[in-house]
């Protein structure tokens, strides 16, 4: 898909539940691929992402329709020589990232932001993007691949209920 010379944006959702929102489409745009983390809530979303970009998915907890029993339940995106492991719940993570050769690992559940390195890869949550829970932020994130280095950011949509 890319050389290492050149940069790649890469959009992170996950926890829409069914809410699609206009500013995390706003925040998505630009993207040269898509992933999401699971719980999607309703096909219709996978469908308007991919209208930016083709996507990546997994199937969440909350994923229980007959459309989403195709989404797997852990993916692979690979651009170029970065390799990124995709899964909905981290707690049912089964491999050892480092040593299958990830530079990272994307996935959401908790609804809780995190940009951690842990033995040289990347986890990221982007938080959820659908219906607010609790007092926890609405956010999306970005990848950023340059010279075979993945770089995560978080931005938060305002403005919601």
């Amino acid at each position: 898909m890319t050389s290492k010379a050149k940069t790649v944006h890469i959009g992170v959702i996950s926890d829409t539940h069914g809410l699609l929102r206009p500013e995390a489409l706003k925040v998505l745009r630009g993207s040269e691929a898509i992933i999401h983390a699971g719980d999607v809530g309703d096909a219709a979303i996978l469908k308007e992402l991919e209208r930016i970009a083709p996507v990546t998915a997994v199937r969440g907890n909350v994923d229980t329709e007959a459309w989403a029993k195709a989404l797997p339940q852990t993916n692979v995106l690979q651009i170029g020589d970065v390799n990124i492991y995709v899964l909905h719940n981290v707690g049912e993570l089964d491999l050892d990232p480092t040593i299958a050769g990830f530079a990272a690992v994307i996935f959401g559940h908790s609804h809780q932001p995190l940009i951690e390195r842990r033995k040289g890869v990347l986890f990221f949550n982007p938080g959820s993007a659908g219906p607010r829970r609790f007092s926890l932020p609405i956010s999306v994130g970005r990848l950023t691949l340059r010279e075979g280095q993945i770089h995560a950011e978080l931005m938060e949509i305002k403005n919601t209920t």
